[in-house]
């Protein structure tokens, strides 16, 4: 899958995006380039699997800004910063906030490659698994506070009579709702279920 991951370069330095764009589409890498953050905010896909480099200092918003900012929209893609003015506390901040590597400008040509190359393969994982979870809530999109409250106890482990209990309803009923639950989320069964729902760390 590496080579359907595309590579984005976020720098305010013409010159560098432009030769490191040039080093990598060398190798048969694809890469995007974007002069400050808000250029990339606006024009990325954030379906389409992919790897930024981004600079640390930037005018507008900075790298630490842009990794927050798409930390918080929940984007999967891996992030790795650059910088010329780079020392330990900086690097040690962007990794502890989720960046995959920190490197030094100018580049090692052959460091920044196989950083790259590896960071390909875990963006693809990442993407894949990013979508698998969003069909999981895709899927539970359709249920109803009461059905989302029974799936709760199913994943649990608390057998009907006892949901029934608590809930205050008949067996029969809490089984309706076990059914519907399986039938709207497109379900092999509320084992399968389950088994996603906690793979994926989806909230019920």
């Amino acid at each position: 899958m590496t080579g359907e991951v595309v590579v984005h370069i976020v720098d305010d330095d013409e010159d560098l995006r432009q030769s490191l764009a040039f080093l990598l589409g060398s190798v048969g890498i694809q890469a995007l380039t974007y002069p400050d953050a808000h250029a990339f905010l606006a024009e990325f896909d954030p379906a389409e699997p992919a790897v930024v480099v981004v600079d640390v200092r930037m005018p507008g918003l900075s790298g630490f800004g842009l990794q927050e900012e798409l930390t918080g929209r929940g984007y999967p893609a891996p992030v790795v910063f650059c910088s010329a003015h780079g020392d330990i506390p900086m690097s040690v901040r962007a990794l502890t906030r989720g960046a995959v590597n920190f490197l030094e400008k100018p580049y090692e040509p052959q460091k920044i490659l196989e950083v790259v190359q590896q960071q390909q393969t875990e963006a693809g994982r990442r993407f894949a698994s990013h979508a698998a979870r969003q069909e999981v809530v895709r899927r539970l999109g359709g249920l109803t506070q009461r059905e989302r409250e029974v799936l709760r106890f199913v994943i649990d482990g608390v057998p009907s009579q006892a949901v029934a209990h608590r809930l205050g309803t008949s067996v029969k009923t809490i089984d309706v709702h076990r059914a519907r639950i399986k039938a709207k989320t497109e379900a092999e069964s509320l084992g399968s279920l389950v088994r996603d729902i906690l793979a994926h760390r989806v909230e019920v």
